[in-house]
This record gives structure tokens, C-alpha cells and sequence, in this order.
């Protein structure tokens, strides 16, 4: 048996495969928030196609770190009843779900939000909306946010919760020296800029316990000039191990990137994938705490690879699951052909639409065939 398929365990979280599906942005949830039925059959689909571990998608913890529409909440009581129903339908389909706890920072949208951004500091060319720098007791509100929402993930019966920290999102961006350009303790140096990161966490820890999985998706490089670098990121990260995080996953990259970018529309062979694997070694060589990779991952072969080589303990996608939520259960039936998402990211134009998250040449290519069943009829 491949070590893919491996049973493994993360703070108590039993997980049948070394399989993630990465969060993204569905688009799938109500106005306020709230889960939906479409929502749930996206996770059922994913857990019924057999990844081991399911990442919802960003999940705002307060209103102001909203930052798109139809994005799923967790800022709020009454939204935990939605959320129960989502994560027992995943349990019944044998899956495992942890919530993903965002705050979109500098890039929230006032038109959704009803009041400007906040971020560490106020940096020009940005954003076209007025930024308010948070003070040290709005960053304590912060991280009670978090904290409560957190709460609220472990009430509706997820499996674990992953602090968003990547992207260029509200702790991202705390993190990097592009967007905190603070003075005060929470500025400056590394341990700093990682100060936040260790209150968001301390709080979230006392309010789900220590045998509760606490993750984090993290930036291994901002890819922006005066961005996060590779050394800073994994000084954080070091710490935050030692604080009692139970696992990271490494991405890169913000909305700011442009062509400094790794991440690339069109893989097609072993060589274009894996795009932080170098960080991911770095990061293994480093801490103990589990390693789940993200980015450009698309064969078998490559996946069995990073994980037999101890490059990363996890492999983590998005893009092919919207494809192919019954992924893993294909390679696992032994057809190991390379997922067919052609990784042109088109699958994110019908979610700004409004229609939600799904592969547009997946549909494509089903109308296509209605089309020509119809014309042999």
C-alpha cells in the first residue's frame, strides 16, 4: 500500500489518508453567511470521494473580515446550527472537517462589511478604501474573535480548526514586512510581527482545550518586493510549534504578487508541481509538528514522492478536488493517471458570478456530450 494511504493521526484526529482538500472560496453560502444545501453537498462530495481531511472554506470570524460575497461565516451564533448540519453530513459520508477561521484585514469590502478595513498599518496603493490601523486593544478584539469562533467550530462538532494566515489575509498580513510597518510591539522584527499569531492562538487554545487539532495555513513567501521571506516565515512558524500548534500548511503568495508569483495556470509535467517544496524540506528539517503541503500538486507519483521523501507529511489541493472531488478514491482503485484539472483557475469565474464553485470545463464537456448523444438520437 502506498504511504498515501496511510492511517495517521494529528492531535487525536484520526485520518484515514494523507490527503487534504485545500480551502478556497465557494461562494456557495447565503448573504449573511449562513451554510446552504449546495454547500453541504460540495463536503459531502469530497468526503464521500475520499479525502482524508476536509478544510471548509475561509470562514469570516467578525463582520468586518468579510471579503467577498456568498463567503461562509462563523462570526455569529445563530450560524452554528447551519454548520453542525454541514459537518454530520460530512461524518455520515466517513469524512473528517476542520473549519477554516479567516479575517480578510486591508482587503475586507466595506460594501459588504458596512465600514472600512483594517490592517497593521496603513499602506498606500493598496486599497482604495480608507484603512484603519488596529490599535493593541483592537488587535486583543482580534484575537477574541478568533477565539470565539474557534468556540463556535468545536459547538457545531468540526473536527478541528486552521487559522488563516496566508494570502495576504489579516495575520498574513501582520506577518509581513510589505503590509506592518508598525513601530509597537507588534512590529518591526519576526518575533513581533508573530505576536499576534501567538495571542490569536493562546486564545483559541484556552477556549478549545489542549486535545482539540489547532492548525495554520501560513505564507512561506509573500512573493512581493519587501514581503515575507522564507527565514522569517519559519521563524514563526518554529514558534509557534513550540507554543502548541498541532500542524502547518505551506502556501505563498498574495493578491499582490503579479508576476513574482510561483504559482502557475498551466501544469503539465512532475517538474511544473509542487511550488513550495523547497520550504516544505525547510520547514520538515526544522519542526515535528505535521507538514501539509499545498500548491501545483497534480500527479500521483509526485505526491507519493514529497510524502516518502519526508519533504511534507501531507499533500493538500483545491483546484483538482472541484474537478474531481472522487480523486483520491480513483488513485486509491489504482488508476493513477495525473488529476485532470488543467489548473486554468476558470472554475473561480462562476463564483463571481454568483453561481458558486465548479469546474467550467467540466461543464463544458458534458454539454458537448449532451450535444452529441442528441444528434445521433
Amino acid at each position: 500500500m502506498s504511504i498515501l494511504f496511510e492511517t495517521t493521526e494529528i492531535n487525536g484526529l484520526v485520518l484515514k489518508n494523507r490527503f487534504v482538500r485545500s480551502a478556497t472560496w465557494e461562494g456557495m453560502a447565503e448573504d449573511d453567511g449562513s451554510v446552504t444545501g449546495r454547500l453541504i453537498e460540495t463536503m459531502v462530495a469530497l468526503a464521500a470521494g475520499g479525502v482524508g481531511l476536509i478544510i471548509s472554506g475561509h470562514a469570516y470570524v467578525e463582520r468586518r473580515g468579510q471579503a467577498g460575497r456568498w463567503q461562509l461565516g462563523i462570526y455569529d451564533d445563530r450560524l452554528v446550527d447551519g454548520l453542525s448540519q454541514m459537518v454530520e453530513a460530512v461524518h455520515r459520508s466517513g469524512g473528517k472537517i476542520v473549519a477554516q477561521l479567516a479575517h480578510s484585514g486591508i482587503w475586507a469590502d466595506p460594501a459588504l462589511t458596512g465600514t472600512g478595513p483594517v490592517a497593521p498599518s496603513r499602506v498606500k496603493g493598496v486599497t482604495q478604501h480608507p484603512i484603519e490601523t488596529l490599535t493593541p486593544d483592537a488587535i486583543a478584539k482580534v484575537a477574541s474573535a478568533f477565539s470565539a469562533a474557534a468556540g463556535r467550530a468545536k459547538d457545531a462538532g468540526f473536527d478541528g480548526v486552521q487559522l488563516h494566515s496566508a494570502h495576504g489575509y489579516l495575520l498574513s498580513q501582520f506577518l509581513s514586512p510589505f503590509f506592518n510597518r508598525r513601530t509597537d510591539r507588534y512590529g518591526g522584527d519576526v518575533k513581533n510581527r508573530v505576536r499576534i499569531h501567538r495571542e490569536v492562538l493562546r486564545s483559541v487554545r484556552h477556549r478549545v482545550g489542549t486535545d482539540y487539532p489547532v492548525l495554520i495555513k501560513i505564507n512561506t513567501g509573500d512573493f512581493i518586493d519587501g514581503g515575507l521571506e522564507l527565514s522569517d516565515a519559519l521563524a514563526a512558524g518554529k514558534q509557534l510549534a513550540a507554543d502548541g500548534l498541532d500542524g502547518i500548511e505551506l502556501s505563498g503568495g498574495t493578491g499582490l504578487s503579479g508576476k513574482l508569483s510561483p504559482i502557475r495556470t498551466g501544469i503539465r509535467k512532475p517538474s511544473d508541481e509542487g511550488y513550495f517544496q523547497e520550504a516544505a524540506a525547510a520547514f520538515k528539517n526544522e519542526m515535528a509538528i505535521p507538514v501539509i503541503l499545498v500548491g501545483g500538486l497534480r500527479s500521483f507519483e509526485t505526491a507519493e514522492r514529497i510524502v516518502d521523501t519526508g519533504t511534507a507529511d501531507y499533500i493538500s489541493m483545491s483546484r483538482p478536488f472541484i474537478r474531481e472531488p472522487d480523486l483520491v478514491n480513483r488513485w486509491r482503485s489504482g488508476s493513477r493517471s495525473k488529476a485532470t484539472c488543467l489548473s486554468d483557475s476558470r472554475c473561480f469565474v462562476p463564483t463571481r458570478a454568483g453561481k458558486g464553485l465548479y469546474c467550467v470545463m467540466d461543464e463544458r464537456d458534458r454539454k458537448k456530450a449532451n450535444n452529441n448523444r442528441g444528434e445521433k438520437n
